[in-house]
């Protein structure tokens, strides 16, 4: 197999240079930028770490912001065969890179299936998160949300997957695709770092078969558990115009946090990130200077 296209591969530069990190569940990559206190931004499912190139930017100057790139379908370079892309695997894989990087008291921030593999890792391993920022994402029941479910069998087979994905290498199709997600369009450079790995690379097909074959909804609600007894500052920052997590799954998981609170993302669907940048980089930058030590 050729090594993947430089559009496949494509890392915004406003995300900082980038580096592996070998841990115990297999090799991933992160970018790093700034210098403070630490924040740790994970995306979700079908997509990679530039959902959060307009965000960092904005949050680099008071703090050490670092992007996790998962093998979650658009990622640089496939997994080991036989790597563990279970939601557990995933929860422990995003705890053993803020080990690995010596953070602490972290402000950890997930989007879509981002935010219940954030779930899942702070109820597994909570001792480094000093604050915790949930946007529109996957919680409890809607692992995945309802309107993502009939797309799960095809991805559990990489041939099929490959034929789902086929129609992806045209730009309309793409923006037809991603509509759901966000307002604002999306550069055809993103999107093609979202789309093209599945596209070419078999391999890269593979782990995106491993990585959804156990989302379901057990993980999420053995993550809730825990979750109510997360006693450190929260948010759970919903976008208001969400069409994919419905706002109700918001608001019972602000509820269910000790100290969470709902905050929506006015003129923002899923990827708020896209369409409110300036606003959610203002409610991380909020959340990383109530963060507490873990002892605390």
């Amino acid at each position: 197999m050729p090594p993947l296209s430089a559009q496949a591969t494509y890392r915004d530069p406003e995300l900082g240079p980038s580096r592996q990190l070998d841990l115990p569940g297999g090799p991933i990559r992160v970018h790093e930028r700034g210098e403070g206190p630490a924040v740790v931004l994970v995306h979700g499912l079908l997509v990679n770490a530039n959902l959060w190139r307009k965000v960092v930017p904005r949050l680099a100057p008071e703090a050490r912001v670092v992007t996790l790139d998962l093998p979650l379908g658009p990622h640089a370079e496939a997994t080991p065969p036989g790597t563990d892309l279970s939601p557990p695997a995933f929860g422990d894989l995003i705890a053993d890179a803020i080990e690995a990087l010596g953070l602490e008291d972290v402000t950890l921030v997930g989007n879509d299936t981002g935010g219940g593999l954030v779930q899942i890792a702070v109820s597994r391993r909570p001792e480094r998160i000093g604050a915790l920022v949930l946007t529109s994402c996957d919680a409890f029941e809607h692992f995945p949300p309802p309107m993502v479910k009939p797309l799960l069998p095809p991805l559990k087979h990489p041939t099929v997957a490959g034929a789902l994905f086929a129609p992806m290498r045209l730009g309309p199709v793409q923006g037809l695709f991603f509509k759901p997600l966000a307002h604002q369009p999306i550069e055809r450079a993103v999107r093609d770092s979202w789309v093209l790995p599945a596209l070419t690379d078999k391999e890269i097909r593979r782990d995106i078969a491993a990585a959804v074959r156990d989302i379901e909804p057990s993980h999420t609600l053995k993550a809730a558990e825990q979750l109510a007894h997360f006693d450190r500052p929260a948010v759970v920052a919903w976008s208001a115009d969400d069409v994919v997590f419905a706002r109700r799954h918001g608001e019972r998981l602000a509820e269910l946090l000790p100290q969470g609170r709902l905050e929506l993302i006015e003129g923002a669907r899923t990827f708020s990130a896209e369409d409110r940048p300036a606003r959610l980089a203002e409610i991380i930058a909020e959340m990383t200077r109530r963060a507490v030590p873990a002892a605390a």
